[in-house]
This record gives C-alpha cells, structure tokens and sequence, in this order.
C-alpha cells in the first residue's frame, strides 16, 4: 500500500489515495496501525482522498486512536496540495468535502509551485447545542468549569469540530499533560472536545498549545487556531486579524466581515514508501 508523509507545522499525516480505487478496508483499525510512532509509519492522523459527489474531492481523517473527527484545518492544507499536485484537482480554488461540510481553499500557486494555503473555514458555530457543550447561554463565554480541583474560566467554539479554549497568563504554571486529557473528556462535552490553552501577546499576536480530541498534543491544530482568534475577539482580547504561533510554526487567522474565518498556512511534504504488513 502506498503512502505519503505531510506535515502542516509538524501536525503530520499519513496519506492514502484513494481517488480512483475501491477498497475494502477498515481505516480506523488501519489508522491506529498506520500512525504509530513506534510500529508504524507516525502520524497525528491517518487522512484519505477520496472522490465526492458534491465537491471536487473528499477528506476523511481518522485520528492516531481511530476516532474520526469531522474536519483538520491542517490536514486539509496538506490534501488541497496533494490533489493539487497529483492533477487529482486542478481548479484553484478548490472546493473540498468533509464531515463538516464543503469547504472552499485557494492555493498560493508560484512557478506551478504550492507555497501556501488559504482555506475558508466557514462561519464559527457559537451555539451551545451545536459545539456541542452543556452550558446555558449563548455564545457561552467565560464559563466556570471544574476539573482536577482547579477552576477555569472557558469559551466554546466549534470550527465543524466542538473547542474549549481557555486563557492563561504564563504556560509554565500549567499542568498541560495532566490538565488536558480531562478537559477533553469532561462531562461538558457529550462528544469530547479539543483543548486550546492560548496566551495573548498583542492584539494581533497571541501563542497556543493544544491538547487534540483523540490525538493528545500536536505541534499544531488549524482548527484550534481559528477557534481562538474568535475566542480572543468574543473575550475582547485581540484584532479579528492574528497570527497565531504554535509549537509547529504560525498560522494567519483573520475572522472577517462575512463571519467566515480564513486561515492562511503551510503545507509540506515528508517523504512517500510503501506500507509492507499485510
């Protein structure tokens, strides 16, 4: 079987196409295998190129656990080069199926070279029964939420895929590793949820870490970085226009006057094999 390696600022995946063949296979049995760091290719996600009906091209992504989350801000960088490339999809923009809904990218195209990636996420989803989050109250802003004996004050954003994003003065005194994977679970969230722990700059600067609903810590997550500069905008914190610096690199977000948030990033390529275990 083969595959390529892409990253978006370290956010990697491994790639199957899948266009133009049917197969039979289970790809959250097959994403757990694949994504391994120690047995397998390593990934944060297995993503899968597939044709569609109602786009130019599909994305599914399956997490390193076999959950599959309804979109990737990053993998859907990487995909919009991919097909681009492969002459899959030669349109720019593209439009792109995924499990939350069909989103529009526009390729910054030099010399018949990707260097960039602009994708249209949409409108941000603020309603509490649509993130979804138990919390009364909409948007549901700085809300009160316990875990692990310590209090913390909460916005909840969906991008298509349900964020708790939450301020901090200084990274240091958060317990990231232990304070994460419960959040991430808490009751509040029928459907789990990504964490963004962000700490604000500047009005146009802020740095986020991120614990990612069935993957743990990325070095970054688009999504989550598009859900934080509306977060900081509903907080009173930032500029709709921020750059976003991740453990992985930056990413460009600005949340427009057509409430659609646009994020501006990277896509790169690792390298491509062939997986031999049958």
């Amino acid at each position: 079987m083969e595959f390529v390696k892409m990253h978006g600022l370290g956010n990697d995946f491994v790639f199957l196409d899948h266009f133009s063949v049917v197969v039979d296979v289970d790809y959250s049995e097959l994403a757990r295998k694949l994504c391994h760091r120690q047995f397998g290719i390593g990934g944060d996600g297995l993503i899968v190129i597939l044709p569609s009906e109602v786009a130019d091209a599909r994305m599914r992504i399956i997490n390193s656990d076999g959950s599959e989350p309804e979109m990737c801000g990053n993998g859907i960088r990487c995909f919009a080069r991919y097909v681009y490339d492969q002459g899959i999809v030669k349109h720019n923009p593209m439009r792109v199926e995924t499990l939350a809904g069909v989103l529009t990218l526009k390729l910054n195209i030099q010399d018949d070279q990707v260097h960039g990636v602009q994708v249209d996420m949409g409108e941000p989803i603020l309603r509490a029964d649509l993130i979804p989050v138990l919390s009364h109250g909409e948007p549901v802003v700085g809300q009160s939420l316990e875990v692990l004996g310590e209090t913390f004050q909460y916005t909840a954003v969906s991008m298509g895929n349900p964020h708790c994003l939450i301020f901090v003065d200084d990274f240091s005194t958060l317990d990231f590793e232990r304070v994460g994977p419960a959040i991430e679970k808490h009751s509040l969230f029928p459907r789990k949820t990504n964490v963004e722990f962000i700490q604000i700059n500047s009005s146009k600067e802020m740095i986020m870490k991120v614990w990612e609903r069935g993957a743990g810590p990325t070095l970054a997550c688009g999504t989550g970085a598009c859900a934080s500069v509306v977060a900081a905008v509903l907080n009173n914190k930032t500029e709709r226009a921020v750059t976003v610096h991740l453990p992985g690199g930056d990413l460009f977000i600005e949340w427009g006057a057509d409430n659609h948030v646009y994020m501006t990033g990277p896509a790169t390529y690792v390298f491509k094999g062939e997986w031999l275990e049958r």
